[in-house]
């Protein structure tokens, strides 16, 4: 549900109606909450989660970028890293509480305290800062278009066609394409983490371990970027930080079965993936340019989700017995090379000339 939704997400975001789009969301997901506290049965489970995917088409990671790129469009970057920084922090608290809150009370009882929270603070908060939000995409109409309705007309016939055309172009192809690889790279390996790290030969304290650090690196790459944002070129580092999420799934091979490749997979993957996140969220406004970065990255959002819900299966269905996860990780090693190579004809082909290089 997240991924049909993201399109029509972020085309309101970009007619302004984020306030709208972020405060519903959160009231769904509270109501989607509530709800599956209280499910019996498959169909109630089902519709529990159709709730909870339109509200979290409203509310993660891509629609706020899109908000954060119209309110600050000469300083995103720097904002979505700060914003990325304290939202990697959420899994640290939230993870371990709502465990206690299982362990503690129960499942329903966690699922009823997480909606609530959704609808007693986030709702009000998006509703209360998403205030005077920039309401027209592109250049503000001349006088003459104002007064005349054929002119107005031919204006927005224009608009539509900037966006088609945006549509049409390899920026926009290899955007897609780099998003859609790298998510199903990094979502295919948490997915399959633990029993992974088991068949590579890690020792059990290892296995625990290993999934942790992956965790602050994301973190700690976040806060490189935070470092580098003002000293190095953002265009140098989008093309060369997406090289560590292959390069950590080379770790895996090289050293399957030694532990000691896993420092090396922890640290590369780990700080792949955090910085990974900036780069997916700012590359639409950098080469395509901001004016429809809501609805752009909507279109992006929907092949990027069936990549998130695909890549686990796929990985699944590469093991053998005889080879383990080898085959899987080898076709992993692929699509993450492929992806990054995408990032860098985005950047070729840029429309947005001369800043790519």
């Amino acid at each position: 549900m997240e991924g049909l939704f993201a399109y029509l997400v972020g085309r309101l975001i970009d007619k302004g109606y984020e306030r709208f789009v972020m405060t519903v969301g959160s009231l769904l997901l509270g109501v989607g909450m509530i709800f599956l506290g209280t499910v019996t049965g498959l169909r109630g489970y089902l519709l529990a989660w159709t709730i909870l995917g339109i509200g979290l088409a409203g509310t993660l990671y891509p629609p706020v970028f899109a908000v954060v790129i119209r309110r600050y469009p000469f300083d995103f970057r720097s904002a979505i890293i700060t914003m990325t920084f304290l939202g990697g922090l959420a899994s640290t608290v939230f993870i371990p509480l709502t465990s206690y809150v299982i362990g503690s009370w129960g499942w329903r009882e966690a699922a009823f305290g997480l909606g609530g929270l959704n609808l007693i603070f986030c709702a009000p908060l998006h509703s209360i800062l998403l205030r005077n939000a920039p309401r027209k995409v592109g250049p503000e109409p001349s006088e003459s278009a104002i007064k005349s309705f054929s002119e107005s007309s031919a204006d927005s016939t224009k608009s539509r066609s900037q966006f088609a055309q945006l549509v049409r172009s390899p920026t926009f192809l290899f955007l897609c394409l780099f998003n859609v690889l790298l998510m199903a790279v990094t979502a295919a390996v948490p997915a399959h983490m633990i029993n992974l790290l088991r068949e590579a030969g890690l020792a059990p304290w290892l296995v625990i371990a290993v999934p942790a650090g992956v965790g602050v690196f994301q973190v700690v790459g976040r806060l490189v970027l935070y470092f580098l944002e003002r000293r190095v070129d953002s265009h140098f580092t989008n093309r060369w930080s997406p090289f560590l999420i292959p390069m950590g799934i080379l770790a895996l091979l090289i050293g399957y079965g030694k532990s000691s490749w896993a420092v090396v997979f922890v640290l590369a993957f780990g700080l792949g993936n955090g910085m990974l996140t900036i780069v997916r969220g700012t590359s639409v406004a950098q080469y395509l340019g901001t004016e429809y970065v809501g609805s752009l990255s909507g279109l992006i959002g929907f092949p990027v989700a069936l990549a998130r819900a695909a890549s686990p299966l796929i990985l699944g269905a590469l093991w053998s017995a005889d080879k383990g996860y080898v085959s899987g990780l080898y076709f992993l090693l692929t699509i993450s090379i492929l992806g990054v190579i995408a990032i860098r004809l985005a950047q070729k082909y840029s429309t947005q000339k001369g800043e790519a290089e």
